[in-house]
């Protein structure tokens, strides 16, 4: 199995951890020489989420009779992942394949769940991604743990009509954003561009991603944090100076009330990403046609720069008996034009796949019927994702910033944002040691 230096030091780590906690690995050996000759006749299990993606699956399966694949519907995100370690650790029960988002990869890596599929005709997709997508599935190494399924690269979503009755121009830097949040709060004090959300980490570590952070990397034979940092900081004082001058609204999103300030006009503008119309659409139907995209607003105008909000890949578990024909279907799915066409129209995804985006997202949204080169804004923003190294305890980071942030947006102070970001450092450093790993 190739791997690099910094890939290998992952596995090292990794086995430090496992040992340390008591844990088995699982019975594959993680490399694709394992495997026979892909083309003989094999059942493949996927474990998957994504909305009718059997019948993507169905297009393979017409064709590849001698590599069937069976999808198997799982709630998506942590119960998944939860399952196939519980299935990893026992040495059976997993499946072939599957539907891994890339925050959890590291922690599959540590666990010894994924395959490195540097080997096998997956390591060829390399091109059809972005760099900062592929920079998930690598670890920022020479090892390749899946292929890119989707991504949401994030946008700037607002109330045109709002906006032209104001007389506001389109933000395009984060100082003219600040000037638009305060010209239409001061204009209704009922009404906000935005929200700072403390109960979605996804999306804040987004935002912290166009900034430039990064906040786990491989430092030699140890892990190292970097969420206390420039770039983090800067964020984070940024919104918090919103929060304290009341110029944005400190409400969490996706609750009743953000649901109807969206509707009635209240909540000028969203921050998110690339899935966005749907969750307009389902919960804010009436004002289609009033929205526009455009991309975010920048630090260094010079340097565009986006983050990304979401996102899931295709791996193959170590418990795999057929890893070269898991692979063929993995690289199959997510790189053939004829199944991105079908993820986008049938699980209703933004393919990760460059060309296969362009191909398959022609009409804009149709509650963005208005912006006919809606899917040009968001196809610049998913090439201006920056690269984001996560780490193995990814969840106790993200509940640290549920816990620290949600009291920081309540105190309403900058100075509370900023020790949130010191308290999530600190916790997360505490639980990588106390784990077993080595922290630098």
């Amino acid at each position: 199995m190739r791997r690099s230096f910094r890939a290998g030091a992952v596995a090292m780590i990794a086995a430090a951890a496992l040992l340390t906690a008591g844990c088995s690995t699982g019975s594959g050996t993680g490399s694709a020489e394992q495997n026979t000759d892909p083309n003989q006749k094999v059942e493949l299990t996927y474990w998957a989420w994504a909305p009718n993606l059997d019948k993507v699956v169905d297009l393979w399966n017409e064709k590849n009779p001698n590599i069937h694949v069976t999808v198997n519907k799982q709630d998506g995100g942590d119960p998944a992942i939860t399952k196939l370690l519980t299935a990893v650790n026992a040495g059976s029960g997993a499946p072939d394949l599957i539907q891994a988002e890339y925050q959890k990869i590291p922690t599959l890596v540590a666990a010894d769940a994924l395959v490195d599929l540097a080997d096998t005709e997956a390591k060829e997709t390399k091109d059809n991604f972005p760099e900062g997508v592929w920079n998930s599935v690598t670890l920022g190494g020479e090892a390749l743990y899946a292929v890119p399924q989707d991504t949401g690269p994030m946008a700037f979503y607002y109330r045109a009509d709002i906006f032209e009755g104001l007389g506001l121009a389109v933000p395009t830097t984060w100082d003219e954003y600040a000037v638009a949040a305060k010209t239409i709060h001061d204009a209704d004090p009922e009404a906000y561009l935005g929200t700072f959300s403390s109960n979605d980490a996804g999306w804040f570590t987004g935002m912290a991603q166009q900034a430039g952070a990064s906040w786990w990397g491989i430092d030699g034979d140890a892990w190292s944090v970097k969420i206390a940092e420039e770039p983090t900081e800067k964020v984070a004082g940024y919104w918090g100076g919103l929060v304290e001058q009341g110029t944005i609204d400190n409400k969490p999103m996706y609750t009743p009330e953000w649901n109807a300030a969206l509707n009635s006009g209240k909540q000028v503008g969203w921050l998110s990403a690339a899935w966005a119309p749907g969750v307009l659409a389902g919960n804010a139907g009436a004002t289609a046609g009033k929205w526009k995209v455009a991309p975010m607003p920048q630090w260094d105008a010079a340097k565009p720069a986006t983050g990304n909000w979401g996102g899931s890949s295709t791996a193959v578990t170590t418990q795999s008996k057929n890893v070269a024909a898991a692979a063929r279907f993995a690289t199959w799915l997510n790189t053939s034009p004829e199944a991105v066409d079908a993820l986008v129209k049938v699980s209703n995804i933004y393919p990760a796949d460059t060309e296969g985006a362009k191909t398959a997202l022609t009409a804009a949204p149709e509650f963005f019927s208005n912006q006919p080169d809606f899917y040009d804004v968001i196809g610049k923003a998913a090439q201006n994702v920056g690269s984001f190294n996560y780490g193995p305890n990814v969840n106790v980071a993200f509940n640290a910033y549920n816990d620290q942030f949600a009291k920081a947006a309540q105190a309403k102070s900058r100075s509370a944002f900023l020790e949130a970001v010191d308290s999530m450092q600190q916790v997360t450093v505490e639980d990588l040691k106390k784990t077993g790993f080595t922290v630098k």
